[in-house]
């Protein structure tokens, strides 16, 4: 599949743009920079797309608002240059859309957000709404009260959780590299750029993040995760330079650039697709072979008979990962029973968790419409 087939089936796009191609070397917002991406933007709109975006710059934007040389170390100090450069950076985007006539919404999000079903919901209805209104949303993480338990830690993964929570067909990361290459291209100059690869391959991730490149310090894992989450939902992604001219209106014009990431997966059911996008699990449950192949291959739900482990502190209906013997993780899902009372039951078969903890809520430990294979 071609750049071309990609946008030509697309109508809902997520754009991804970092801090480099915003901001003067980190020195506050490239104003004529904001302008052009919003006139790109708004050629979209025009050519019948739906676009949310998602933009880093306010932590940079607020340095230089408070006159800040260095970037703070202390969470309070980001949090408040990010309070700071939030005003910044939402007020000037408002001001560039508005030179073609479209209006713009500010989106805070933390992973508590989307973590809670009912606040997820809330959340796609809202900036749904807000799409089909010709809005652009504008969303960001929230780091004025996101801390290190509950941050989605970058801005691709926060992009991707955007691409499926408003089941977009296409996420664009633009970036400083033309793409994803074999090897890190400012090191070696017999590196390749990837131009087609299948989201969610391996060896994907080990090119980007393995042992010996600077490609996964400098952001490149990052993608090659987004666009694997991404893929859940049928999404597929683009890298591609943000550096280059006018490059969202080539590539809707079809022109092929950068790396597409293909999804291939199956799209998961929304409900199953949430459970995926937790971020943060509440504890871990080892599994015995038997239960592996009773989830992957028959399609069953989880009894506690094949359950050899419990680690971690969760309560009832907090999703919980599920291991293999090698420390895998092969599923997620919404357990039935606490901690404490998994522990109890696990080797048990479901007729005797009445007799080991006095009652019965759930002969599943995790039931089948509750849990997802990743």
């Amino acid at each position: 599949m071609t750049d071309e087939a990609v946008f030509s089936t697309a109508r809902r796009v997520v754009v991804k743009i970092g801090s480099s191609l915003i901001t003067n070397g980190g020195q506050g917002l490239d104003h004529r920079a904001l302008a052009h991406w919003a006139e790109q933007i708004a050629d979209l709109r025009k050519r019948g797309y739906e676009v949310a975006l998602v933009s880093s710059g306010a932590i940079a934007e607020g340095m230089q608002r408070l006159g800040w040389k260095k970037r703070p170390h202390a969470v309070y100090e980001l949090q408040a240059a990010a309070a700071v450069g939030q005003m910044g950076l939402v007020q000037a985007y408002e001001s560039c859309f508005r030179e073609f006539g479209l209006h713009t919404a500010q989106i805070l999000l933390t992973h508590d957000d989307l973590s809670d079903r009912t606040r997820y919901l809330n959340a796609r209805s809202t900036v749904r709404t807000l799409i089909r209104l010709g809005a652009i949303p504008i969303i960001n993480e929230n780091d004025t009260v996101a801390t290190d338990e509950i941050r989605f830690g970058d801005n691709d993964t926060l992009a991707a959780l955007v691409t499926n929570l408003i089941e977009a067909h296409v996420l664009v990361i633009l970036t400083d590299q033309a793409g994803l290459y074999t090897r890190d291209p400012r090191r070696d100059n017999q590196a390749e750029l990837i131009s087609n690869a299948d989201a969610g391959d391996p060896a994907l991730e080990k090119m980007a993040g393995g042992v010996g490149t600077h490609l996964g310090s400098g952001g490149m894992i990052t993608k090659v995760l987004a666009a694997k989450r991404a893929a859940r939902s049928g999404a597929h992604t683009i890298i591609v330079s943000g550096q280059e001219p006018d490059i969202l209106r080539r590539l809707a014009a079809g022109e092929s650039a950068g790396t597409l990431l293909r999804a291939r997966t199956m799209t998961l059911a929304a409900r199953k697709q949430w459970l995926a996008d937790h971020l943060q699990v509440r504890g871990r449950i080892r599994l015995d072979d038997g239960a592996i192949k009773a989830l992957i291959s028959d399609h069953k739900s989880l009894l506690p008979i094949g359950v050899v482990e419990v680690s971690g502190s969760f309560e009832r209906g907090e999703v919980v990962s599920c291991m293999d013997q090698a420390g895998n993780e092969i599923a997620r899902g919404l357990i039935n029973y606490n901690a404490s009372e998994t522990a109890r039951i696990l080797r048990t078969p479901s007729a005797q968790i009445e007799a080991k903890l006095g009652y019965v809520d759930e002969p599943e430990l995790i039931h089948r419409d509750n849990l997802v294979l990743l």
